[in-house]
Order: structure tokens, then sequence, then C-alpha cells
């Protein structure tokens, strides 16, 4: 055909037939060879020619050849100029489509509502406000006020711009609204975050008897989401199905997504299995429905047979799963949806490695979150705030800070960042570089967002300066659950039970309904103050006053009030009479009350049941081993050891550190490779020789090793917390507080080396094993004794009251 009409001139009706059916095939090829002939043939290709290959280029999408012709006309027609300003409005280069309507003025071609419409939509995205508002009054000039198109393009205007005012006069002065209008009302309301204006303009809407259409019911389905308004959801259901909507599958995915969304899953199930055809967002609103309904086994079975349907997942449907593959540990599915991830291309995608790093760190794995992290090309500060997140979690708070001190290199941390990176100073009780990130917050004003300053407070409780925690929780404005949790928590930890309950019952009378989380902290402070009345109070109260289930958490905390308290028979029996299946940390409790105790036959059987919930766990076959050391049983050590040997198992060496000039320094008991080992070995010695001369001697049982008492004290003395607390001494300011941290439970002669070194060298010091803190001032410590010596509950000498109220810790 074209090639014909090269030999042979057309008329123009002719060549405008021929472009025009090149547009309808979208055959830019010969669109073009179309053109050439035109131009070959000297026609001029303006006026209706003109308009018609514009609109071939355009149909095409070669909007450079379109508008290289459209430069060349001489006075083009309004459709024209509507068509080149609505195709750059398409490819998102509005400032053209804004030039071009300027141009329309000043050319005095008169604009109609399509251009209006058009010109809207660029000042739209642009966030010209003041232009579309100079618009809105032109408009009324020219009269089109009342113009239902025009009308409907400026309610999307001001919505888009959140001047939902200016959008509902719009609406209301509109004299014949049409179903666009009345739906785009609502739209606009429920994507401005206000779904119940949304139903209040679709009961109007049905009230004045204006039919409904689809799109009139997906966006009301909508604003039942945003609503939790289920009840409305499925009338519109009911209606939708007498309407013959129901075979549509974009009204099926919102029925879906509506149902999960507002907690009815197996209504969402029911209209799943009905529906013929299932999109992959039909696939993906089931799977997310699940993992909202905590059903993460059931979603990745969902994502497996949708492989099998044949339906290729979206990004949308990958970050779902591998939200479920996180939510329940699956580790190895996740690590099959990232091999799919990466034969796909989706590996490009910012959001979908995000949720990957995420996945794995959620399951532990930060070696692999690490190599997602490395190879993305471009990070983000969810991306920064994943991986600094997960080595605090994943219990790698030295990676957690290093990563933190790179990110402040190259990106600027935000709340979450810093909610994230405080947890990791708080594990390494590293003081000064949790002090240095509340510069950074207080510079930055972050204090203000609660999440902020709770993990700020909980990270100076975990430092061992609860006195600045205090002062810090009661600067926060509103105070939320998690506020009072943690400053009780942090009162048990440092063994104030007392603070803890007048901090509980404060609480209580500010209107804050404690939670499970609440009681485990305030049960847990009771527990290690040996407060067994108020114990059994909270616990009762717990149950009969607000209808909380005690969990295993919660016996737990229990059996180590008997257990500390000395109550071992009653322990084992309250343990046998539980409604719940006891597990290996509520054994574990008893079986340490056996070691405080030294109930060597109630140990042996305790350690059954142990052993063979975690047969794994080194630690409690290590606490075994302990108290038959303690009770000189050498031969029942041994074998013991023997059977770890065979089992394969490691046992965790005991290590302690301390923060000093803002580098953590760490001791491992036997460690003599310290470049001060000579000084802290004579210091040690020349402590316990004064401790002899006082009448303080070594607590042999302690060394837990079959030698003689030279051997025994030499072990003794290489203790991490002895090794960690000389340097602190060598190293720091006289007077200076001394802070060290140990990975297992301070032992009894430690515990009174570092009693009398507090006294001594006039310093403090705090010192947080796996268990909880011990201040040690004056001589005296916090836990009065109570971890190692039964015999020292409940006295409580005017030394310790007054070292108590110098911590400012009876401010409650």
């Amino acid at each position: 055909m074209v090639s014909g009409a090269q030999k042979s001139e057309l008329d123009l009706e002719a060549y405008c037939s021929v472009v025009e059916l090149c547009a309808g095939m979208m055959s830019l090829q010969d669109g073009k060879r179309v053109h050439s002939v035109i131009c070959d043939n000297g026609v001029e290709a303006d006026g209706q020619l003109g308009a018609k290959l514009v609109f071939m280029y355009v149909k095409c999408g070669d909007l450079r050849e379109a508008r290289r012709v459209f430069d060349k006309l001489s006075n083009g027609k309004v459709f024209v100029w509507n068509l080149m300003i609505n195709e750059y409005a398409k490819v998102r280069n509005f400032r053209e489509g804004v030039y071009l309507f300027g141009k329309m003025q000043e050319l005095g071609i008169q604009a109609n509502s399509y251009t209006f419409s058009c010109v809207l939509k660029c000042f739209s995205a642009l966030g010209c406000v003041r232009e579309g508002e100079w618009i809105h009054g032109y408009l009324y000039k020219l009269g089109f006020g009342s113009d239902n198109t025009v009308g409907n393009s400026l309610m999307a205007f001001y919505f888009k711009n959140r001047r939902i005012k200016s959008a509902r006069k719009v609406f209301d002065e509109l004299c014949d609204r049409d179903v666009i209008s009345w739906n785009s009302m609502i739209s606009a309301y429920v994507s401005n975050g206000l779904a119940e204006k949304g139903v209040e303009i679709f009961r109007q809407m049905v009230s004045l008897g204006i039919d409904v259409d689809l799109a009139t019911i997906i966006n009301v389905l909508m604003a039942c989401v945003a609503g939790g308004n289920l009840s409305l959801g499925r009338a519109l259901h009911a209606y939708a199905i007498k309407a013959s909507f129901d075979q549509d599958v974009m009204f099926c995915n919102n029925v879906l997504d509506m149902y999960s969304k507002c907690g009815d899953l197996s209504s969402a199930i029911q209209v799943f299995k009905k529906m013929g055809e299932r999109s992959v967002v039909s696939w993906t609103s089931m799977i997310a429905g699940h993992i909202r309904e905590g059903l993460s086994d059931e979603a990745i079975g969902l994502f497996s047979e949708m492989e099998r349907d044949g339906v290729n997942p979206d990004a949308y449907t990958i970050t779902s799963i591998l939200h479920a593959c996180a939510s329940s540990g699956s580790l190895k599915k996740g690590r099959d949806i990232h091999n799919y991830i990466k034969e796909h291309g989706m590996d490009s995608s910012l959001y979908v490695c995000n949720t990957l790093m995420d996945m794995y760190a959620k399951c532990g794995s930060m070696e692999d979150a690490h190599s997602v992290f490395s190879r993305m090309p471009a990070k983000d500060i969810v991306s920064w705030n994943t991986m600094i997140g997960g080595y605090s979690k994943n219990c790698l708070p030295n990676e957690a800070l290093k990563l933190f001190s790179e990110m402040m290199q190259k990106s600027k941390p935000d709340s979450m960042t810093i909610a994230s990176v405080l947890p990791a100073c708080a594990s390494l009780a590293a003081l000064n570089r949790g002090q240095e990130i509340h510069g950074h917050i207080l510079r930055n004003g972050y204090f203000s967002e609660r999440h902020v300053a709770n993990a700020l407070v909980d990270m100076y409780v975990k430092c061992g300066v609860l006195v600045l925690a205090r002062l810090l929780f009661d600067m926060i404005p509103v105070k939320d659950l998690i506020s009072w949790t943690v400053i009780i928590a942090g009162y048990g930890m440092h063994g104030f039970g007392r603070e803890a309950i007048a901090a509980f019952n404060e609480m209580r009378k500010a209107g804050i309904e404690p939670d499970s989380v609440s009681f485990i902290s305030i049960l847990y402070a009771c527990s290690h103050s040996g407060l067994r009345d108020e114990a059994w109070r909270f616990f009762d109260t717990m149950r009969n006053d607000y209808g909380i289930v005690p969990k295993l958490e919660h016996y737990a905390c229990m059996v180590d009030l008997l257990s500390r308290t000395g109550n071992l028979t009653k322990a084992y029996k309250f343990i046998k009479i539980m409604p719940i299946e006891p597990d290996a940390t509520i054994w574990g409790s008893l079986l340490c009350g056996c070691r405080i105790h030294h109930d060597v036959k109630l140990a042996e059987k305790v350690a059954e049941h142990v052993f063979e919930l975690e047969p794994e766990n080194t630690g409690y076959y290590v606490l075994l081993a302990n108290i038959y050391a303690e009770a000189e049983k050498w031969e029942e050590v041994k074998m013991l050891r023997e059977r770890i040997t065979r089992r394969g198992l490691k046992k965790n060496p005991g290590c302690s550190w301390i923060e000093i000039k803002g580098k953590v320094k760490i001791f491992v008991a036997g460690d003599s490779s310290h470049p001060q080992a000579a000084k802290i070995e004579s210091l040690l010695k020349r402590l316990r020789l004064k401790m002899k001369e006082e009448g303080q001697s070594p607590k042999m049982q302690y060394a837990l090793i079959n030698a003689d008492e030279a051997e025994k004290e030499v072990a003794l003395c290489g203790h991490s917390e002895k090794l960690a607390i000389a340097f602190g001494i060598l190293n720091l300011q006289p007077g200076k507080t001394i802070r060290v941290t140990k990975n297992l439970r301070v032992c009894g002669d430690c515990h009174e080396m570092a009693k009398f070194i507090s006294r001594t060298s006039r310093r403090e010091i705090v010192l947080r094993d796996s268990n909880r803190f011990h201040h040690m001032k004056d001589g005296n410590c916090s836990c009065r004794g109570f971890c190692f010596d039964v015999t020292e509950i409940g006295r409580v000498n005017q030394a310790w009251i007054s070292a108590v109220e110098m911590q400012g810790c009876s401010v409650l």
C-alpha cells in the first residue's frame, strides 16, 4: 500500500486516511514511511493532516517526532494541544505540559474542559497549588464552574494536595453530579485517611437513588478496610453478588483484601475458593491474610500451591512470603525464595532486598543478611536500620556498633537507627558510646519520639546507671506501657524490688493496664529481691483481676523465687502441678536453687528433666558439674565432663568486659595474654593477701577443681570478672566507678572480692552478670548476698540503706 503511494500522488483526504490507518494499527514503521512520502511529494503537513500525523506518532509512542510535527503546525486546533499536554502528563514530563498550556494562552487558543483536566494533572503532580487555584478561578470566569469533567479534575487536584475542604466545596457546587463525581469523592476521602467520610458520601449517594457501579463498590470496600468496617463490607459483597459484579477479578481481589484485613480470614478463603480466575493479586492477598493471622506455615503452603498453578509471583508476593519465612523461622524456604529472586532479576529492587535482609536477620542468619547488604548497589535508611537492628537482636553488638559508625560516614541516621543501635550499647554495657548517641539524640530532637526515649532509658538501665535512667523516664511526656515495663524491669535487674512495686502501682494509677510482659517484669523483680508474699499477690492479681493466663515465663519467675528462698521441695511440687508442661528454663531455675542451697540429691533428679528437654545445652551440664564440685564429688564431676565430651558439646568460657575511653576490653577466665597481665596478677595477689589479713578467706568451693588449696586460690584469681575489675583499677582515675559485665553468673568468691575492693579503694563497682546487677559500695552489695547465701535474705543493714539513698533510688 505504501510503496504504491510512492508512485502516484494522493489527495489530502487519502493521506489522512492512510495516516489514520497506521495509527489504528499502531505501526510506527509504516507511519514513518507514509510521512516520508508526504514530504517527498511536497505535501504540507499542516491543518488536518498535521493533526493526524501528531496523533499517529503519539499513538505509536514516538513523542519526540510528534512534537517535531506539532511545532511546525501553523495554528493547531485545541484537540492537538490537548493531545500533546495529555501525552506529556502520561510520560510524567509535567513541566512541558504546563509550558504548552502557557503557549496556548499566548496564542489565544481557547482551552476546553479537557485541556483544563490535563493541565490540572500537571499542576497536581508538580505540587503547584497556587497555580491550580488560579486555574480554578479562571474556569469560573470562562463558565466551566458546573462542568462535571472539570469539577472531577478539580476535586482530584485538591485532594492530591490535601486541600480537602476545597475539594468538597467543588463537589457541593456541581449542579449535575455523575457517578464519577461521587466515586472521585469517595476515593479521595479514603486515600486521605478519611474512610468514615467516604462511607458517609456513599450513604448519601445511595439515599439519593444514584446507581452505583463497580468502581463505587471497590472504593467503598477500600473504605471498609481503612475503617475496619466488616459489616458494611459484607453488605457490599452481598449487593455485588446480586449485581453480578462477583465475576470481576478486581472486585474479588478487593473483597479478599477486605475480609482478610478486617479479621475474617474464613470468608476470604471462601471467596478465594469460588474465584474462577485467580491473579497474582488474589494469591498475594491470601498469603498476606494468613501472615496477618499468624499462620505463616499456611502462607508458605499457599505460595507453593500458587507456583504449582503456574502463577508467577511479583515483588509484593515475594516480600509477603519472605515475611512468612521470617515469622516461622523457615530459613531453608527463605533461601529458596532468595534463589528465585536472583534467577528472576528481582535482586535489583531495593524493597525486595531490604525484606530479604530482614528475613535473614529474623531467622538468625546475619552472614546471609550481610551478603545481601554488601551486594546492594544502593542502600536507603531502611537497609542500614535492618542490618544494625539485626545485629543487635542476634547478640552481635560489636558488629552493630561498627556498622553504625560506618553509616555515620555515609548516611544520616534517623530515629529508628538510634532505637536499633542503643540495644547494642546496652548489651555491651558500653556507657561511653551510649552517652555519645544520647548527645546525637538531643542534637536532633529524637527524645520526643517515644520508642527512642524508651530505648535510651533501657540503655542506661543495662549500663548500670539507674539514677539517670529514672531521670530520663520522668522526662518522657507521655509514657506508654513499654516505658513503664522498662523501668520496672530495670529496678528488678538492679535488685530494687520495692521500687519496682512502687513503679508498678504508679503505672496503674496513671490508667495504664499491665500486660503479660509487665507481670513478668514485676514477678522477676520480686524474685530477685526475695519478696515472696508480694510475688504471690501479683501472680494472683494477674490471673483474677486481669484475666491473664500465666505463661511459662510467669511460672519460671515463681519457681525461681521459691528456689532462691530455700523452698526447693515446694518449688518441685509447684512444677509438678503446673497446668502447662514445664520447659528447661523452669527446671533450670530449680537447678540453680539447688546449687545455692547445696541440695545435690534434688539437683540430680532435676537435672534429668533438663537433660531430656535440652540435651545439647552445655550450660546445664556445667551447672550440675559445679554443684558436684562444690560438694567435692569429684568422681561425679569427671563422669559428667566425659558425658559432655562424648556428646561433642563445648562449654562457653567465662568472659567479662569493661569499657575504658570508649573501647571495650574483654577478659577470658585464666587468660594471661593481656599486655598488663603481670600488673593485674600482682594487684590481685596483694588484694587477696589484704583480705586474708582482715580475716576474709577465699571461698575455695568456687574454684571447682580437685586440687590443693594453693592451686584453687590461683584458679580463683584467674576468674574473668576479677581480671576486668583489676584492669579498671589500673586504668581508671581514682574514685571513678568500675563497670564490668560478665556473660555468666558471678561466683561467690569474686562477689566477696568485689565488695572488698569497693570498700578499700573507695570506688563504686557495678557488676552485671547474666542474672542481675550487683552494685558494690563501701563493702556492701545491692543483692545483700541473696544470690549466694540464703542466711542473708531479709537482712538489710543501715550502711546499705545509705548506699541506696545515695544512688537516688528512693525517688519512688
